[in-house]
């Protein structure tokens, strides 16, 4: 496991905690979604993970 993909699996777990605390099962049903630090985090250590940590790479989905 590399660190992008460590530092992923954490927030992951941040995630988690944090639908369980707030009683959900997915961000998408949270009112907080749209400005959540903890899920702005995790969708970043998704970039991160899928890139490697290079920057400037542009994804098409």
């Amino acid at each position: 496991m590399d660190i992008f993909e460590k530092k992923l699996q954490d927030e992951l777990g941040n995630l988690k905690n944090c639908q369980q605390s707030s009683g959900v099962d997915s961000c998408f049903v949270c009112e907080k979604m749209l400005e959540c630090p903890t899920r702005k985090s995790y969708v970043s250590a998704v970039y991160e993970s899928m890139g490697k940590g290079q920057e400037g790479i542009d994804f098409d989905f």
